[in-house]
């Protein structure tokens, strides 16, 4: 019976916690997805609250929204280019969504 023995169990320790560290990335995407659901219900709503498509664009809102995330990443050290670009590209589908749903309400 073969034993494992130095590199080989160094490659067997990072695989197992490679696969922990997996399991725990998805369970974080689980929870982002939900707080993405519950933003979007969110979403739906102000979509039939606002007066035109200038006040669902509302780039001034967006910038606020970067700044303060931004902000948020700094205090929790982590990189804020990557909140940032994470939040503009989500910004960008939910403001499509916020369209849709404006111009069926109107």
């Amino acid at each position: 019976m073969a034993t494992i023995q130095g590199n080989d169990k160094d490659a067997l320790a990072d695989k197992e916690q490679l696969a922990a560290v997996r399991i725990a990335v998805d369970e974080v995407d689980d929870q982002i997805v939900t707080l993405i659901a519950r933003r979007e219900r969110l979403i739906r709503i102000a979509g039939t609250l606002k007066g035109d498509d200038a006040e669902v664009r509302a780039p001034g809102r967006v910038e606020r929204i970067i700044e303060h995330v931004r902000s948020a990443a700094e205090k929790k050290d982590i990189d804020p280019d990557i909140v940032e670009s994470t939040y503009r590209a989500m910004i960008s589908g939910f403001i499509e969504l916020e369209l849709k749903v404006h111009k069926e309400n109107s």
